[in-house]
């Protein structure tokens, strides 16, 4: 019997076949469906993108409308889950809150059990995905507001989903130009591949589990530092950085210390990552206007850009989304730990294409392991061991 093949991380082993997304890391190319996300980006709108994304398509505009009205409609949640929020602690981190407020929705909307007629029902099934892509921004922004003690703001059903977001977090309509702005951050996010919450989404979905379980699974995998969590370290980095002038010292102790500089380098791409130089853009259109916060912190990120490019660029290590991402988010007067939540709101679309695709032609997840432990070993009573 040949001896099994070891890939720490499961390196370059495919999992699944997909026609959701594509990655090209050597030209630095993501499409989803097939469209470069660049297009995307400029022309689409979350709501289309997440729609193209479940359904494989771009939609109609009558399909469009009714997926766009039922996420208007469907961004309240239960009370109940807002009662449970009232007892987390206040100074928990918001990934944890969402963790426990996704898993916690499959009691209020039970799905425990997917027949195999509606696993091929496509409408139903996009419902399914509506709702929960309607309710994870609501729930962030309801925590938002409770955290300090506030009642929760009132979805507003005249906004889309990116401004209503903004509206929820404040209490007052968002500048078009700034929903615009996370309108399109989301489109970024919003799906990549085998990344490790979506391959945690590939091994729920494989048990039949419901679709809340799968997405609760999938943030608790994006929660982590190495994965969505680290544009929240991106932020702390600058700030620990303080000045332009600290940026070439602070990057060589770094790389002395063979220390992990944040937002640059990616498993996948060997070159620019491609939605880093739309982030960046963004991050210029926003800076030319008036109301920009922290231009510091945007000096120094470009500086960061400069002389990592500079130490970093022969390796193949590059600016990734979540350098951009973070410092964008700061930039718009987001907190830094809602970071990753905005990530978890614009990946469900992704992750929940996933779950169907899953579901179309599924085989539980039995992966196998190579044994490097003992056998045989003697029982020793407890009274004679030493």
């Amino acid at each position: 019997m040949a001896e099994a093949i070891y890939a720490p991380g499961l390196e370059g082993v495919p999992v699944t076949h997909s026609g959701i997304s594509h990655i090209d890391g050597s030209a630095g190319l993501l499409e989803y469906r097939g469209y470069a996300i660049e297009v995307l980006a400029e022309h689409s709108s979350y709501e289309e993108t997440a729609l193209l994304l479940l359904d494989g398509e771009l939609p109609q505009a009558t399909a469009l409308a009714s997926f766009d009205a039922g996420l208007r409609a469907h961004r309240r949640v239960k009370y109940n889950i807002r009662e449970l929020m009232k007892y987390m602690p206040v100074t928990g981190h918001p990934m944890d809150m969402l963790h426990c407020a996704v898993a916690s929705l499959g009691m209020f909307y039970p799905q425990q059990e997917l027949s195999d007629a509606e696993r091929e029902n496509v409408p139903h099934l996009d419902a399914m995905a509506m709702r929960i892509i309607a309710r994870i921004p609501t729930i962030v922004a309801m925590w938002e507001q409770m955290r300090y003690g506030n009642d929760p703001i009132p979805p507003n059903p005249d906004l889309g989903h990116a401004a209503n977001f903004l509206y929820m977090l404040s209490g007052q309509e968002p500048d078009p130009e700034l929903a615009r702005i996370l309108d399109i951050c989301l489109i970024l996010h919003a799906e990549h591949t085998i990344n490790a919450s979506t391959f945690a989404v590939l091994v729920s979905s494989s048990t039949l589990t419901n679709p809340y379980h799968v997405i609760a699974g999938a943030i608790g995998a994006l929660a982590g530092p190495l994965h969505g969590g680290a544009n929240q370290k991106v932020v702390e980095m600058l700030t620990e950085i303080g000045s332009v002038e600290r940026v070439p010292g602070y990057l060589d102790e770094k790389l002395a210390r063979k220390e992990k500089i944040w937002g640059f380098g990616h498993r996948v791409y060997k070159t620019r990552d491609p939605r880093a130089g739309i982030l960046k853009g963004l991050m210029e259109r926003l800076a030319a206007r008036s109301g920009l916060k922290h231009t510091r912190l945007f000096e120094i990120a470009q500086a960061v850009e400069l002389a990592a490019g500079e130490r970093l660029a022969s390796k193949g290590i590059h600016a990734n989304v979540d350098f951009y991402s973070g410092v964008l988010y700061h930039e718009m007067g987001i907190k830094d730990d809602l970071f990753t939540p905005i990530f978890a709101m614009a990946r469900s679309a992704g992750w929940l294409a996933h779950w169907r695709e899953q579901l179309a032609n599924n085989r539980i997840f039995r992966p196998t392991q190579v044994y490097v432990g003992r056998h045989g070993k003697a029982y020793v009573p407890l009274a004679e061991r030493g």
